[in-house]
């Protein structure tokens, strides 16, 4: 089978609207016109690239609004629409373009027919300059305004205000992120809908218990599931190769958890995930039987499928793990089903933890596992560093549990953090999601590497007590 090779970039026409909704921007093509065309690299952030290159390129400065999809009959193959709503001109055009109404479009005015059904469409979803739309509040033209004006209300008692310079990273019609500069500290606006509203309400639980370690919010729009927090100062982890600053992040993230021993409840009040022993074993069976239907609907081989009495085992022995690690008597606290290096914000001074959709309860040592897989991947395999990475965390934990609970969980979480991760989420209960066959190649690898880290369990529990 020859390989299809995947462009290093994606096409996209942008159809930017004005405020009002009545004229839109277009590039003269003979006695017809285009929309402006945008190349956006592959795998990045869409909204960020397509508004830098709107401003540098065609010197404007617009507000993604949302993707046009499903536009299977139209005839247009490979290219994507963005619709966007018109901020203001920052520059000369390289390529002249024009404002015109959109009442004077027509199927043959425009260089592409199908554009023109597209582009009607696109005014009806965003709702021809109303302040509603039926898709999201991100979609309606005019929301921009709105929340630029409600920023302006929240800082002026804060003494500083907004200088004009922001940068749109993710837009949809129910997520955004915006950084917007003031004459003071940056600000960062973040909304979520499904299947992430959760979010909002653990960041602000998390924000205030945690000060220290979280964001801070600094206000809150609960009709968007929206929150503005200050911009914490510092690299990712994921842009820094020094290893002091993995071990700084280490103990941050230990220092976190034992802070937030007893306050589980209220974490999961907020919406936090429970992956506590209770939990997690309820799920065990279950989760089991689900992956035991997904490798027998597997069509592609290599890799081979599991069956269905190698899954049990799989089952029997997370089973026999979790019991073993109720017994130790760590503190469920709070945790990271998603930490990596790309939310994680750290300096010498501080370290920062962002993006609490995943966050939950239970096992603390479930999340220092996924941070020395990203170590793993980030700095290579080396013994030595992870070694001090361990201990790093470990030493922080001393004060709470036994040397020995700690030495045993350490053998345990190779495999339950794997299971937590896979059953935590809940995307296999999920029947619409399980039709993606990339959801379900994804959790059969999750139950393989389980599987293997079933089978060297044994081995582990033997040379840690050796």
């Amino acid at each position: 089978m020859v390989p299809v090779i995947q462009p290093e970039h994606e096409n996209y026409r942008v159809i930017v609207l004005s405020p009002d909704g009545k004229n839109i921007l277009v590039v003269p093509d003979g006695n017809q016109f285009a929309l402006p065309s945008v190349k956006v690299p592959r795998w990045q952030r869409v909204a960020e690239n397509l508004t830098e290159a709107v401003k540098t390129d065609w010197g404007e400065e617009v507000v993604c609004l949302f993707e046009l999809d499903d536009l299977t009959g139209t005839g247009i193959a490979g290219i994507h629409y963005q619709a966007a709503e018109h901020w203001c001109s920052v520059g000369v055009p390289m390529i002249p373009t024009r404002w015109i109404p959109v009442e004077r479009l027509s199927k043959e005015s425009l260089a592409s027919a199908d554009e023109y059904f597209t582009i009607q469409r696109s005014r009806v979803q965003c709702s021809e300059g109303g302040n509603t739309s039926l898709m999201g509040p991100f979609a309606a033209l005019g929301w921009f305004k709105e929340l630029r004006t409600w920023i302006d209300g929240v800082l002026a008692p804060l003494g500083f205000r907004l200088n004009g310079n922001f940068r749109q990273l993710n837009a949809s019609p129910t997520f955004s992120l915006i950084r917007f500069e003031t004459d003071g500290p940056a600000l960062w606006f973040k909304a979520v809908g499904e299947p992430n509203q959760r979010e909002f309400p653990v960041t602000c639980v998390l924000s205030r218990l945690f000060p220290s370690h979280v964001p801070a919010v600094v206000a809150t729009r609960p009709d968007w599931n929206a929150w503005l927090m200050r911009e914490a100062v510092g690299p990712l982890l994921s842009e820094v190769q020094g290893e002091a600053l993995w071990e700084k992040a280490a103990a941050a993230l230990a220092q976190l958890q034992i802070e937030s021993i007893g306050h589980g409840a209220q974490i999961l009040g907020a919406g936090a995930r429970d992956v506590g022993v209770t939990a997690l074993s309820r799920m065990v069976e279950p989760f089991i039987e689900t992956m035991a239907r997904l490798m027998e609907q597997q069509t592609k081989v290599p890799p081979e499928p599991l069956h269905r009495t190698q899954l049990r085992v799989v089952g029997d022995r997370i089973q026999t793990a979790l019991e073993a690690l109720e017994v130790l008597g760590i503190p469920e606290t709070l945790g990271h089903l998603d930490l990596n290096p790309g939310n994680i914000i750290v300096s010498p001074e501080q370290c920062v933890f962002l993006d609490w959709a995943e966050a939950y309860i239970g096992n603390p040592f479930f999340t220092f596992e996924y941070l020395l897989e990203h170590l793993r991947r980030t700095l290579g395999v080396d013994s030595a560093v992870e070694k001090r990475l361990v201990s790093t965390y470990c030493s922080r934990w001393e004060a709470v549990v036994s040397g020995t609970a700690i030495d045993e969980v350490l053998t345990l979480t190779p495999l339950l953090a794997v299971f937590a991760y896979a059953a935590g989420s809940e995307v296999w209960r999920d029947e619409e999601r399980m039709q993606d066959p990339a959801t379900a190649g994804y959790l059969r690898s999750l139950a393989r590497r389980m599987y293997r880290e079933a089978n060297s369990l044994s081995e582990r529990r033997s040379v840690c007590l050796h």
